[in-house]
């Protein structure tokens, strides 16, 4: 075991990655939250939903550790079962939009010609939108809730991984290589799942880490204007939005909300960001 753990921190890319203080402290509390919103339910006891108007806006203490919100309902459990809900929807959503963004700009960089100029136009039109009201617009076709939440910010995901994603192929498909294997006759699926692809996994998982915090960020945003995950349900967004007309009274309610946003999309752009250094190919030698 020993032996094993030696291996992996000599592992170059492993020891660029932790070699950044920053990158540490992001992977700790992005492991906090993962770990609260699996397990969380099974620790804290409490219903997410349990009205009690008796209770509500009590202080923090003991039994309530963050107080009680408008509806009698415990601040900390919500919260909790709130990072299930915006980390899952953020989690299908990038993985939706991103596997469409790769596939695109997959066959738009290695085809080229007139299926290029199709799937370029595609995310040219999406692209015209701003991201966050490309989703509104979205929403506002498709309707609230929680499914149609998801497919927007899949939708706000697409265009940024298919035009990178094209990039890197449209430079890969000219190495030497790649072309040796159009000699051979190789065919064009081979060379895809073998040779262009692989190439771009580093990159990509940059891209997808980077994009989690963006998802969080617009899935939080499209709760609080009402148009994302629907009350009752536990959703970081959704409770400040519940909470902004006792804000100045009651401020405890929308602020934890938001300091768990901010929290997560600093930690995923951190983490991303060593993941870049960790993953460039021009530090291997470092």
């Amino acid at each position: 075991m020993n032996t094993t753990k030696k291996k992996i921190i000599k592992n170059p890319v492993v020891r660029r990655f932790i070699k950044r203080p920053s990158t540490i402290i992001g992977s700790v509390i992005l492991l906090l939250f993962f770990f609260l919103a699996i397990f969380g339910p099974l620790i804290v006891s409490g219903d997410p939903y349990a009205v009690s108007l008796g209770d509500k806006y009590l202080e923090p203490s003991v039994e309530h550790i963050l107080g009680t919100d408008n509806l009698g309902r415990d601040t900390f459990v919500r919260m909790i079962y709130g990072a299930r809900t915006t980390l899952l929807v953020s989690f299908v959503a990038v993985v939706i939009g991103s596997v469409t963004g790769i596939l695109i700009g997959l066959c738009a960089g290695y085809f080229g010609g007139r299926t290029d100029t199709l799937l370029s136009r595609f995310v040219d039109i999406l692209m015209a939108f701003p991201g966050l009201l490309l989703a509104i617009l979205i929403v506002a076709i498709l309707g609230s809730g929680l499914i149609n939440t998801i497919i927007a910010i899949s939708f706000f995901s697409i265009p940024g991984m298919a035009r990178r994603t094209r990039g890197m192929v449209m430079s890969i498909k000219k190495r030497e290589y790649v072309q040796a294997c159009y000699i051979f006759g190789a065919s064009d699926a081979r060379i895809l799942a073998t040779h262009v692809f692989p190439n771009c996994i580093s990159l990509i998982i940059v891209d997808v880490t980077l994009a989690l915090g963006t998802a969080i960020l617009t899935s939080s945003s499209l709760s609080f204007l009402g148009l994302g995950v629907q009350p009752p349900t536990a959703e970081w967004g959704a409770m400040m939005n519940q909470a902004r007309e006792m804000i100045r009274l009651e401020p405890i309610h929308a602020i934890i909300p938001g300091i768990a946003i901010t929290l997560v999309v600093l930690s995923f752009s951190l983490v991303g960001d060593g993941l870049r250094d960790a993953l460039d190919p021009r530090l291997k030698n470092i």
